[in-house]
């Protein structure tokens, strides 16, 4: 058990940061810490090497060994979690590391010395880079400490393994770090660090953990102090009444347990219907959400396939792996498939560009196929074969899409292969031409984390501007508005398929707006349903009004609780 001194227990602390995944949770915190023993850097210190290429490939063998868990880590999991520790690997074997940290030591710096230069210039570039790059930064940081560690000869750093249901605080926590965590043990996350579209927050949303992020003031709660974590409005307590605080955890493990057993389908209470989706990337994925509550996939995330691949796979593979997800899904329900969205902080070797000043605003989804439409030619082929070959009715979507003759190029390549062709709203120019968009595509599907980035012009891991990049704020919302009423007046379908999808108070406000499905993680679509059966149609018209009408996110969650009761 925890130890907490009585000190601790009466010292009292509120603190503020921004709501991810809503839950509230009563717990001892537990500290991940990710030192290095000082010892254990200081008698490496006395290591001598032959020359600068024994250095380089001692070098070499902690980064493969590093790479290698990052792999097998991936093996475990699926989905987003997959898909970021699959990244992670790919820049622990990157070759540009690897050339700094040899120009280092030929230049007679010492192994650990040559190590942290090499990080530091490229945690420079990414942070100048913003954007989704900037995300990669913790990454980096994270993969030091780990070649460090297999350097000098202890354990890789990371999050201690609980010996009770616990709160977990990090100043900021890597893919490596939140993608196995037993949500049985580890009951909240709460990071000083990170955005609401941060690593951490998405795979927070994928285990269904109550988590608050960009939590100024975290590094003062000590290892063992008894925590009140509210994920909903993003307050973490401490010194709370005991007795109150276990009440209000007790309260609200009553209330998600009722929400666990809503089983679909979504319609408001009085029965307007709206189109619950799950977001996958692979097959376990796809297997696992085909069992909830859902109509079909809103966002399978082709990438993954791509990712740590020296080459293109070919047609065939392809047509096995998006088959294997499509076959998941039976008659009546569809899959909405998005084509490769690489670049920016998913680098794929054979297709994305090097040496850009600022991928995040570069050549990224759609953008690749401009010198390169092959890529994409073939990637249809795949998704038009899997299609026949499974019998589930397909959708593919496009990311990245700009201007009007992106999205009618787009839709003439899907249309030639009997697929349904739409494009995502991630760029603020789509959002202002959607009801042109929809006179040449059939939907449209907007991912909230881009567009919130791109509209609001902050770096979405920039703590400081974690407020920016919420899909609360007004203008994001106007936006969205925006789209969804071009659906309207084009009877077409207008979907989310970002992470705001996943809130449960924001979904009332989305669907207010017009939003025709919601597509998100298969752990957040049981609360959301549950919350749409509670409220009317003309309750989310009146949430929708009152968030628009709000000056900020805080604003905004007060203003859409208010009106719903």
């Amino acid at each position: 058990m925890s130890v907490v001194t009585q000190t601790a227990r009466e010292k009292k602390l509120t603190l503020h940061g921004t709501p991810v995944v809503s839950g509230v949770v009563y717990a001892p915190a537990l500290l991940a810490r990710g030192e290095i023993p000082t010892a254990a850097i200081e008698a490496f210190a006395s290591v001598t090497f032959a020359d600068a290429e024994a250095a380089l490939a001692a070098y070499e063998a902690a980064a493969a060994a590093v790479a290698d868990g990052f792999t097998a880590k991936a093996l475990q999991v699926s989905g987003a979690a997959a898909e970021v520790l699959s990244a992670s690997a790919g820049l622990a074997r990157d070759k540009g590391l690897r050339s700094v940290v040899r120009r280092q030591l030929a230049a007679g710096e010492p192994l650990l010395r040559a190590l942290h230069t090499g990080v530091e210039h490229f945690a420079g570039l990414f942070t100048q880079m913003g954007g989704l790059m900037a995300e990669r930064v913790t990454d980096l940081h994270d993969i030091e400490r780990r070649i460090t560690a297999h350097l000098v000869g202890v354990a890789e750093p990371g999050v201690p393994v609980p010996t009770e249901p616990s709160v977990l605080l990090a100043k900021d926590l890597a893919p490596s770090d939140t993608a196995l965590l037993d949500p049985e043990l580890v009951l909240a996350l709460v990071t000083g660090k990170g955005g609401p579209t941060s690593h951490t927050a998405i795979i927070a949303r994928q285990l269904g953990i109550p988590c608050v992020v960009g939590v100024a003031g975290a590094g003062e709660i000590q290892d063992g102090e008894l925590v009140l974590v509210d994920g909903a409005t993003g307050v973490v307590t401490t010194g709370a009444d005991p007795e109150d605080a276990r009440r209000r955890a007790a309260d609200d493990a009553r209330e998600r347990a009722e929400l666990a057993r809503w089983t679909g389908p979504a319609t408001t209470a009085d029965g307007v219907g709206v189109k619950l989706l799950a977001n996958v990337a692979d097959v376990p994925t796809a297997q696992t959400a085909a069992g909830a509550p859902v109509e079909g996939v809103g966002l399978f995330r082709t990438e993954l396939s791509f990712l740590n691949r020296a080459d293109e796979p070919s047609v065939e593979e392809q047509t096995g792996i998006y088959a294997g997800v499509l076959s998941a899904f039976g008659a009546g329900r569809h899959v909405v498939a998005r084509t490769l969205d690489a670049g920016s902080d998913k680098p794929i070797a054979f297709a994305t560009h090097k040496g850009e000043d600022n991928p995040a605003l570069g050549v990224r989804g759609l953008r690749l196929s401009f010198d390169n439409p092959g890529l994409l030619d073939r990637q249809l082929d795949a998704l038009a074969a899997a299609a026949a070959s499974s019998g589930v009715e397909t959708w593919v979507m496009a990311p990245m899409v700009a201007t009007l003759a992106e999205a009618e190029s787009f839709a003439a390549k899907v249309r030639a292969r009997g697929l349904k062709p739409g494009v995502m709203i991630e760029v603020p120019s789509a959002a202002l031409q959607a009801a042109r968009m929809l006179e040449v595509v059939d939907f449209l599907s907007i991912g909230t984390n881009d567009l919130t980035q791109y509209t609001m012009a902050a770096d979405r891991m920039a703590t400081d501007l974690a407020h920016l990049t919420d899909a609360w704020q007004p203008a994001v919302l106007q936006l969205v508005a925006m789209t969804a009423q071009a659906g309207v007046t084009a009877r077409k379908p207008v979907g989310i398929c970002g992470e705001a999808a996943a809130d449960p108070l924001l979904a009332c406000v989305l669907v207010g707006l017009g939003i025709t499905s919601l597509s998100m993680a298969p752990a957040a679509v049981r609360p959301v349903g549950a919350q749409l059966s509670r409220v009317t149609m003309a309750d989310c018209r009146r949430a929708a009004e009152a968030a628009l009408a709000a000056i900020d996110p805080d604003a905004a969650r007060a203003a859409v609780r208010e009106a719903l009761g």
